[in-house]
């Protein structure tokens, strides 16, 4: 909100010596944000000149100039330049005439941009200044032509300050209006806060009596056919018009309103439609005018029926909901109610007869009208935050006031219509000692009162003896944000001075802390950063189709949960695998250059249960603790939701280096990263052959924790990865994170270090080609006994030596005593003894 304090020292008295960036101050110290300073960045010397003659001059380049003869100081005096009274100044517009007053900017002088202006030559002549456009002012876009004094209705003395003239020395603050205070787009808002702040007397523009406010007596037919209200609230509670007969639309707009209207952000269109801006920046109250000789009938606000269209004053043709709220005649629509006006009815440079309205809309209907059709407007920003129910009328009378002395017309006492409910504000109770609790400030009763009381509400004891101890409060009628005693607490701490409010830092209770699961998911993010991997976390969005490949082993259609309102049209469903947000980043990464890639994510998938229907009718009310059955009921309406954790490895593993040739990332390189998160989950994860439709038939494992499958590993199929534009090998795995740390117990119990030497053994077996490797090594661990302790597949060989449909897979064994230093006999009975369980399970045989 852009505030011109030309125009706030109207309604709040401002020292004339306060900056912009005190006033800035003053603002944020009652809770709003500062957000910028706008100048019209003009340095003079710029004056009001004379026009006494010029002479056209056409050039070899098809242009006419003009060479001019200006008049910048009263005959006898020196200009404000210390130059002659009489300058020659080479234009190059056409559209003035001898005697004209324009805007001279003198040599020395700087303009928008910034341009400094110096007397140059030019076209042969010596041009000692410039005769300025209202754009090189920064007064508007209009750069077709001079500025003539004429078309403001001005008629300065020659040599006057034409920034003061214009009102070009003014200066605005822009502060950030958060939604919830929509009083405070408006120059009477922020006056109003302005005088909160530093206690300077405001004079309030919406307080007019009743008798002043012109009401017609006869009538302009005006009605509201709501048929379809949103949440039950009808689209509008309050519809004044107004009508203005025989004005002037060619009449120019006063120079101080293009200033401040410009200064605000809003360009000047037509006296008309400027004194409609006008009032609604001043008041905060949006105003649409229209040509009344255009309307047939009078107005009827009513939803859209389905298929209607409206052309908008943009220009644009639009085909309506019909949760859409219209302004319509007899011919049908003729304006979005409380967004943007139609076509056939808007006000021209021929419109004579004037109908002003001013309404109150319904907040929810003209919010999702606006984002519906992309069409946010300064009309629909406001009426969506709340307007003050009580300013229609006098927002009215104000329009038609300025049309009636800058345009020309007459008020039409006699016509006219208004249709307005009752407005109501609830009282709030507000318990005497609720403020100082919740804010921790031991406020004074006094102050508690005086600063409601300074933000417009209304206090009052409690009639009854039992509620003594409370105040009933009743919000201003512009201050819709207020609705309990929450919000009452925290503008008296807005008024009272965020400043009051002690720092204090909490002291957590002894004994508590991050929990074994929350400690168990961070050892295992740390452990696979230092490992190498990078942490991506993401969006849980997908499609449905990477839901049943990456979310079941088969690919199988599964059950996946769609957003109502997704962020991303082409990704509506919540996730059931990690994966694929993965796959996501690393083609993002891909496609920038970094093509080595480690990547990790831990998170939430969402797993519903087919034939289950999720979500639930009833919503708890809010500021009261559920009871169980509540909660069990609320658990029940979402789906399961565990944390998984997911690995994705593509490129290489060790960059190219000298004397070091590059290592591809491979499948052994994403089971060690299981490894890394079954050291720091603390379990033991055992891989056993699998089969998952995204991943290479051949190279996939299924993870399992004391029998209890977790999760899976494996190469990606080479067309899945070449969806997501990844080139090479793909090696991805996924664990159920929750399920991993709730196998490992509560407590991990570290083994005693042996002081002893170990014994290291190597032993080759020969087994069938179809038996998983993992299974072989089970049998060694089980049949070595307590003295292996460590085991690790060192080879896997098929070739020549070895029967064919058979392999030879080499074990490294490491087998230590805790009381004594193991002889090799003892490590070799050890070692014989888990040969012959794998001989038992499998025929396997020793290779020689």
């Amino acid at each position: 909100m852009r505030v011109p304090l030309s125009w706030l020292r109207e309604f709040v008295d401002v020292p004339h010596d306060a900056t912009a960036e005190d006033v800035l101050a003053a603002l944020v110290s009652v809770g709003f944000e500062e957000e910028d300073v706008f100048r019209f960045d003009l340095e003079g010397p710029i004056v009001v000149g004379e026009v006494l003659d010029f002479v056209e001059e056409p050039q070899s380049n098809g242009k006419t100039i003009r060479w001019c003869q200006v008049r910048v100081a009263p005959e006898g005096e020196k200009a404000a330049d210390g130059g002659d009274a009489v300058h020659g100044i080479v234009c190059g517009a056409r559209n003035f005439f001898v005697g004209d007053k324009v805007v001279v900017t003198l040599p020395g002088s700087v303009l928008p941009g910034p341009f400094p202006i110096a007397a140059r030559k030019t076209y042969g002549h010596v041009s000692d200044g410039m005769i300025a456009s209202a754009k090189e002012l920064g007064l508007g876009d209009e750069h077709s032509g001079i500025l003539r004094l004429v078309e403001l209705g001005l008629d300065a003395p020659v040599g006057t300050d034409a920034i003061a003239l214009l009102g070009l020395d003014d200066v605005a603050v822009d502060i950030n209006v958060t939604p919830d205070r929509g009083y405070a787009l408006s120059i009477r808002g922020v006056a109003r806060e302005y005088s909160h702040a530093t206690g300077a007397a405001f004079r309030d523009p919406g307080l007019r009596a009743w008798e002043d406010l012109h009401q017609p007596t006869g009538g302009f037919p005006v009605a509201v056919d709501d048929r379809a209200p949103i949440r039950g609230r009808v689209g509008a509670s309050e519809f004044v018009a107004r009508i203005v007969r025989d004005v002037d639309p060619t009449k120019p707009t006063p120079a101080w309103m293009v200033a401040r209207l410009t200064l605000a952000g809003i360009r000047s269109l037509g006296i008309l439609i400027d004194i409609t801006n006008y009032v609604m920046v001043e008041l905060g109250q949006p105003i649409h005018g229209y040509d009344l000789d255009k309307l047939q009938g009078g107005i009827t606000v009513r939803r859209a029926h389905a298929g209607e269209k409206l052309e908008t004053l943009d220009g644009k043709i639009r085909t309506l909901s019909p949760e859409d709220l219209l302004i319509t005649d007899e011919s049908g629509p003729i304006g979005l109610a409380g967004v943007m006006g139609g076509g056939t009815t808007e006000m021209t440079q021929a419109t004579r007869n004037v109908l002003i309205e001013a309404a109150t809309f319904d907040t929810v209907s003209i919010a999702r009208t606006a984002r519906r059709h992309k069409l946010p407007s300064e009309a629909s920003r406001r009426f969506e935050r709340g307007v003050d129910p009580l300013i229609p009328f006098v927002a009215a009378e104000r329009v038609a006031e300025l049309m009636v002395e800058y345009a020309g017309g007459t008020l039409d006492v006699e016509t006219g219509g208004a249709l307005f409910a009752a407005v109501e504000q609830r009282a709030i109770g507000l318990p005497k000692d609720f403020v100082p609790a919740l804010i921790g400030v031991p406020y004074t009763e006094g102050e508690i009162v005086a600063a409601l009381e300074m933000i417009g509400a209304e206090v009052s004891e409690s009639g009854a003896a039992s509620e003594e101890s409370q105040w009933w409060v009743t919000p201003p009628s512009w201050r819709p944000d207020l609705t309990d005693k929450w919000t009452l607490a925290e503008e008296v701490a807005r008024i009272e001075g965020y400043d009051r409010i002690p720092s204090v830092l909490p002291l957590p209770p002894s004994g508590r802390g991050l929990t074994s699961a929350q400690q168990g998911r961070r050892r295992v993010a740390n452990a696979l950063a230092a490992a190498g991997f990078v942490e991506t976390p993401s969006f849980p969005f997908t499609t449905e189709e990477h839901n049943d490949l990456h979310g079941s082993a088969s690919g199988e259609h599964l059950p996946s949960v769609k957003l109502a309102n997704p962020l991303d049209g082409q990704a509506p469903f919540l996730r059931r695998s990690l994966v694929p947000n993965l796959l996501q980043v690393a083609h993002r990464n891909v496609s920038r250059g970094f093509t080595d890639l480690a990547l990790f994510e831990a998170g939430a998938v969402f797993l519903p249960k087919a034939g289950v229907r999720y979500g639930t009718s009833h919503v708890p009310p809010l500021a009261v603790r559920p009871d169980a059955s509540t909660l069990a009921e609320l658990d029940a309406s979402i789906p399961p939701q565990p944390r998984h954790v997911a690995v994705l490895l593509t490129g290489n593993v060790v960059a190219k280096q000298p004397g070091v040739a590059p290592l591809a990332a491979g499948l052994a390189d994403a089971v060690d990263a299981v490894r890394t998160i079954a050291a720091a989950a603390g379990v033991r994860i055992d891989v056993a052959q699998g089969r998952r439709a995204a991943l290479h038939p051949g190279r996939t494992g299924v993870l399992s924790v004391a029998g209890t499958e977790v999760g899976y590993v494996g190469e990606l199929l080479p067309t899945v990865a070449e969806a997501s534009d990844l080139a090479g090998r793909v090696v991805v795995a996924e664990l159920n994170l929750d399920l991993v740390l709730s196998l490992a117990g509560e407590k991990v119990v570290a083994g005693s270090l042996s002081g002893y030497p170990a014994a290291t053994q190597d032993v080759s077996l020969v087994v069938g080609a179809d038996i998983p490797a993992a299974e072989v090594r089970s049998a060694l661990q089980d049949g070595a006994g307590e003295l292996l302790e460590s085991l690790r597949l060192v080879d896997d060989y098929r070739g020549q030596g070895v029967p064919e449909g058979s392999k030879s897979l080499t074990f490294a064994l490491r087998f230590r005593a805790a009381d004594r230093t193991l002889t090799a006999a003892e490590a070799t009975e050890a070692k014989l003894a888990g040969v012959a369980v794998a001989a038992e399970r499998f025929g396997a045989t020793l290779r020689e």
